[in-house]
């Protein structure tokens, strides 16, 4: 059995392979979800479950352990994490680069990719948000499923108390989490992406935290 400290399971609102960004070899998770990323420790697990807008209520998009947390300067120096920069007229993989912070000592740079507006200049709510928590979470034992994510067995969403609602949910351990950790690596071969984003073909398009939406 994996040694578990505590499971993070929250509702993936949107899959654009951004966040997480399960390429390059690794799964990180370095904007988006602040509490989540400013509370979780090494050897945690995060879990990202379907949502309604998917339609895939009850379906597992992502699992990552925890392996590492890098500041945002750590992960952007790192050379092993350079291809995670994004290129704007690159491919789908390309564009949804999350390595995307660094700070020169006084103020955030964020560079151009899906947090930035359309013309490629920083998108002040996402710096806000992405920068209230200095904290990248690496992971080289995950599963990303995206689209062809698999259902959970009802028996384990329902021995956690699982719910279709906002926030995440931290499930200490010992505790009935272990059994979703064990259904994934039972099942599954880790390290792969497994499918395509739910939203993978919209990579090119911008997000706004201030409005909660997607533009071209």
């Amino acid at each position: 059995m994996w040694q578990v400290s505590s499971l993070l399971i929250y509702v993936v609102d949107r899959d654009f392979g951004f966040a997480p960004n399960p390429f390059h070899g690794s799964c990180t998770l370095a904007t988006c979800k602040p509490r989540i990323r400013g509370s979780a420790r090494t050897g945690d697990w995060i879990v990202g479950m379907g949502g309604s807008r998917l339609r895939a209520t009850g379906h597992c998009i992502f699992a990552m352990r925890v392996g590492r947390i890098l500041t945002f300067n750590q992960y952007w120096t790192a050379p092993e994490f350079r291809d995670k920069r994004p290129i704007r007229n690159g491919s789908l993989v390309m564009l949804v680069g999350d390595n995307i912070y660094h700070s020169d000592g006084k103020a955030w740079i964020q560079e151009d990719s899906h947090h930035s507006r359309s013309d490629g200049t920083p998108e002040p709510s996402n710096v806000a948000n992405d920068t209230s928590a200095d904290a990248v979470l690496v992971s080289d034992l995950f599963y990303y499923f995206g689209n062809p994510a698999p259902e959970v067995p009802r028996s384990i969403l329902e021995a956690i108390g699982y719910k279709n609602g906002r926030n995440h949910r931290r499930i200490p351990m010992p505790s009935p989490g272990e059994k979703l950790v064990e259904w994934l690596t039972s099942n599954f071969v880790p390290n792969r992406v497994l499918g395509s984003p739910f939203d993978f073909e919209k990579g090119a398009s911008r997000y706004s935290h201030a409005t909660n939406k997607v533009s071209p």
